[in-house]
């Protein structure tokens, strides 16, 4: 298995520059756990709330590398079916068809039965063959001869089942088909997992991992990122805009906002030609923010204060 060199990783200050000239601010964490990763060939497990840069990180890194990025969403009742490989059955049906209407000519000089089912056999490993394999995309990720970025996203919403067939591939980059043998990975790919803590991860699957928890941003850098996501807002609407969101999230909501809902927000206001917060424009612009009735509902009242 060969290692590719990227300068782009070469060090962690090259990591913040480079995901910064893709609109990706990160944090000296996050670099730093992207460099180790690919100098230590491991997985990362990104954990954090829903919103805050986790999908996103998996793509950035596609994009600063210039590779592919192939992306597995989970869901509960995800198999290998769907994860790894299956069989092209209609070209095996075809296949069986075709063996069928050139049997006589197969069998032809075989004497006895012996002899006739050691000819079938000649040909029974074709059918279960590489050419009769429909790759899934923790199998594509591994054949990818000029790397490639691998995001098995929202890893919590799988089965622990899902997880051990994971094992093998985060620990060595192979993976066993009972029909085939052990297909290895010809360049290791970068991997990316992430999880928004809906249930516990097995220990198995985090020791194969680098783990990095992704927080909400400081108000410092949620303006950072601000600033490279809608670069014409005024300076002091995107500071008051921030703060009021950091404020929001001290609430007790069902799902607080997201760096992405803040992006839309800033976006929102520069639509209504806004030039500063005030209550007003807040109420009406609140579900941009919020996603739960209940939430808007909860928020309404405290507006005033969370301003002021």
């Amino acid at each position: 298995m060969q290692s590719l060199d990227f300068p782009q990783l070469a060090s962690v200050a090259a990591i913040e520059k480079g995901f910064a000239s893709h609109g990706y601010i990160c944090s000296l964490e996050i670099a730093t756990a992207v460099y180790l990763a690919f100098q230590l060939r491991k997985p990362i497990l990104v954990e954090g709330p829903p919103g805050v840069g986790k999908t996103e990180l998996a793509k950035t890194a596609a994009m600063l590398l210039d590779v592919t990025l192939i992306r597995l969403q989970c869901y509960e009742g995800l198999d290998e079916s769907k994860a790894l490989y299956e069989w092209k059955y209609g070209k095996q049906l075809l296949y069986t068809q075709v063996l069928k209407e050139k049997l006589g000519d197969l069998l032809q000089g075989a004497r006895g039965l012996a002899e006739s089912v050691e000819k079938l056999h000649q040909f029974g490993d074709i059918f279960y063959s590489e050419e009769f394999l429909e790759p899934r995309p923790l199998l594509a990720a591994m054949r990818m001869t000029e790397g490639a970025v691998l995001l098995i996203d929202e890893v919590d919403k799988s089965d622990y089942e899902f997880e051990s067939l994971l094992l093998e591939i985060l620990s060595d980059y192979q993976v066993s088909i009972p029909e085939i043998g052990t297909v290895k990975a010809k360049t290791a790919p970068m991997v990316f997992l992430t999880s928004n803590n809906t249930r516990d991860v097995s220990d198995a699957l985090k020791r194969r991992c680098l783990h990095l928890y992704i927080p909400y941003p400081t108000t410092e850098l949620e303006e950072r990122i601000v600033r490279t996501r809608v670069p014409d807002i005024d300076e002091n609407l995107r500071h008051k805009l921030v703060e009021f969101v950091h404020s929001l999230r001290q609430l007790d909501l069902k799902k607080a906002p997201a760096i992405s809902e803040t992006i839309d927000w800033a976006r929102s206001l520069l639509l209504l030609h806004a030039d500063k917060l005030d209550e007003d424009l807040i109420r009406t612009t609140l579900n941009v923010l919020l996603k739960f009735q209940d939430d808007i509902e909860a928020t309404k009242p405290e507006i005033r204060s969370l301003l002021h």
